[in-house]
């Protein structure tokens, strides 16, 4: 587990570095790639690691999507799963009222 720990983050972020020099940080393909990295770390524990992750996902699905688009629902959605699993109720709520109204 140790070795899967370690080796899959830098897998990602060696991706994540790829895409950024290749293309614009707002395209679908690099948000889809930040947001599964924040699952990764989620996964892990690495609870404050996805939070960022998340949230740049965010940023660029809305950007580049739109805010009802279902992939930057998806990411709402983790970020209301994240908060939850951090015990932070109130912001787990507005997220998963955010992907509602939607």
């Amino acid at each position: 587990m140790l070795l899967a720990q370690h080796f899959f983050p830098q897998m990602y972020v060696r991706a994540l570095a790829g895409t950024r020099r290749r293309s614009d940080p707002t395209i679908p393909r690099l948000s889809l790639r930040v947001n599964n990295l924040g699952n990764l770390y989620r996964d892990q524990g690495m609870l404050n690691a996805a939070e960022q992750m998340y949230l740049r996902a965010l940023a660029g699905k809305e950007k580049a999507l739109g805010p009802n688009h279902t992939s930057t629902l998806t990411t709402i959605n983790n970020l209301g799963n994240l908060y939850r699993d951090m015990g932070k109720l109130d912001a787990a709520e507005q997220m998963y009222m955010r992907a509602q109204r939607k």
